[in-house]
C-alpha cells in the first residue's frame, strides 16, 4: 500500500500561490478601435493561473462584451480551497444586458453607425492629430436624464468611473437636478459617420436661497486614450459658459475637487478672466478690488476665492520676478492671503490665555510656534508659486 501524506506548509504555499494573478495584467479593456489595461478590483486574484479578464465596449453606444478566461482554477487541484469570484464582483459593476458572446457583440458592434449622440450640441472643436496627421472634430452635449435611451448608455458609461477613479461612485440619476455634458469625437469610416466616447462630466444644482442655484461639479472624466489633448479644458470651459447664461446660476463650485482639477480649473478660469476689463494689465498694477470679484461672479459664474486666484496668477503673469522689488510686492500679496489660516491661530490662542491652565496654553503655544508658521508660510508661498508657473506655461501654449 502507498502512504499519501499531505503536503508540508511551505510547498502548499508554494502551489497555492500559483494561482495568485496579477488582475491589473490580466485585465484588457477595449473601446473601440481602442485598448488599453484597466486597473479592477483589488491587485491581485487569487485561485486561476492564466486569468484573462475581458471587457469590450462600442466606441458610440458602449455595447458590452464580458468574457473570464483562465487556463486553470485552483479547485482542480484543491478540494477545499475557494477562488476569488472574480466574474462576480464585475458584474456588481457592469450594469446587465452585456454579452458574453463573441459573435453577438459583432453584431453590435456592426450597428454602430447607428449611433447618435444623445441631448443638444453645445461645442464643436478640432485637435489635430500627429499620427492621422489631420484635425479630428470633437463635439460636446448637454443631456438630462429623460432623453430616450440614455439613462442605459450612462449605466454603461458610468463603470468606467470605477476602472479608472479609485474614490469613486454612483449616482442617483433619479434625482432630475442632475446635468450631463458629454464629449464624443466625430469621424468617418467606410463613408458612414460614426460617434466614439471622449468623455464626460455631471453636475448637480443646488438650491441657494432665495432663487438661485450652485452647479457642482460631481464627476469628470476623460478616458485614457483621449487624455492629454485638451479635451478637459473644451468640456469646463463650455459648462462654465452654459451656465454663465443662466441669471438663476449664482456661481459654479466642484465637490471634493482633485489635484488635477484644481490645475484645470486654474487654466480655463484664467483664460475667461483674461478677457473681462476688470483684469487688465492696469488694473491688476492696482491689486485684488471688489470690481474683479463681482465682473467675475456676475459674468463667468466664479466665486471671489476663485476670482482672488485667478487675480494672482494674472499679476505674476504681468510681474517681472528678476526685479527684486516687483518680485517682494507679488510675494507679500500672496502671502497676506495665505497667512489667513495663521492669523486665526493667534486669534484663537488669545482666547485660550483666558481660559487654559498654564500647562495646557504651553501646549498649544508649542504648536503655533511663530518660527514654524513663518516656514509653513514660505513653504505653502513656494508651492502656489510653482501651481501658477505651470498655469502660465499652458496657457503661452494654447
Amino acid at each position: 500500500p502507498v502512504l499519501l501524506l499531505p503536503l508540508g506548509v511551505n510547498e502548499m504555499e508554494k502551489k497555492l500561490a500559483e494561482y495568485k494573478c496579477d488582475t491589473n495584467q490580466a485585465t484588457c479593456l477595449k473601446l473601440g478601435r481602442l485598448s488599453f489595461i484597466i486597473r479592477v478590483l483589488d491587485e491581485v486574484a487569487f485561485g486561476y493561473k492564466g486569468l484573462q479578464i475581458q471587457l469590450y465596449y462600442t466606441a458610440g453606444n458602449l455595447s458590452t462584451l464580458f468574457k473570464v478566461k483562465y487556463s486553470a482554477k485552483v479547485t482542480e487541484t484543491f478540494d477545499c480551497v475557494e477562488p476569488d469570484d472574480v466574474e462576480g464582483k464585475i458584474r456588481e459593476i457592469i450594469p446587465p444586458g452585456f454579452c458574453c458572446n463573441t459573435d453577438d457583440f459583432i453584431t453590435l458592434l456592426e450597428k454602430e453607425a447607428n449611433f447618435k449622440p444623445f441631448g443638444s450640441l453645445l461645442h464643436t472643436y478640432k485637435v489635430h492629430n500627429v499620427e492621422e496627421g489631420a484635425d479630428l472634430t470633437y463635439q460636446i452635449h448637454k443631456v438630462d436624464i429623460s432623453c430616450p435611451g440614455f439613462r442605459e448608455y450612462h449605466e454603461r458609461l458610468q463603470t468606467f468611473l470605477m476602472w479608472f477613479i479609485e474614490t469613486a461612485s454612483f449616482i442617483d440619476v433619479d434625482d432630475d437636478r442632475w446635468d450631463f455634458f458629454l464629449v464624443f469625437e466625430k469621424y468617418n469610416k467606410d463613408g458612414e459617420t460614426l460617434y466614439a466616447t471622449v468623455g464626460y462630466m455631471t453636475v448637480y444644482n443646488y438650491y441657494v436661497y432665495p432663487d438661485k442655484t450652485r452647479p457642482r461639479v460631481s464627476q469628470m472624466l476623460i478616458l485614457p486614450p483621449f487624455q492629454g489633448e485638451g479635451h478637459g479644458a473644451q468640456l469646463l470651459e463650455t459648462v462654465h459658459r452654459f451656465y454663465c447664461n443662466s441669471p438663476k446660476v449664482q456661481d459654479i463650485t466642484a465637490e471634493d475637487p482633485s489635484e488635477n482639477y484644481v490645475k484645470l480649473r486654474d487654466f480655463v478660469l484664467v483664460k475667461l478672466c483674461m478677457a473681462l476689463p476688470s483684469f487688465s494689465t492696469e488694473k491688476l498694477a492696482q491689486g485684488f478690488s471688489e470690481e474683479m470679484a463681482v465682473e467675475a461672479r456676475e459674468k463667468l459664474k466664479i466665486n471671489k476665492k476663485h476670482a482672488r486666484r485667478v487675480y494672482e496668477i494674472l499679476r505674476l503673469r504681468n510681474t517681472d520676478m528678476s526685479d527684486e522689488e516687483k518680485a517682494r510686492e507679488f510675494r507679500l500679496e500672496v502671502k497676506k492671503r495665505l497667512f489667513g489660516p495663521y492669523r486665526k491661530n493667534q486669534r484663537e490662542l488669545t482666547k485660550m490665555r483666558k481660559c487654559l491652565r498654564p500647562e495646557e496654553l504651553a501646549s498649544h503655544i508649542s504648536q503655533m510656534d511663530t518660527r514654524l508658521q513663518h516656514e509653513e508660510l514660505e513653504k505653502s508661498y513656494q508651492e502656489v508659486l510653482a501651481e501658477y508657473r505651470r498655469v502660465l506655461e499652458r496657457l503661452a501654449q494654447a
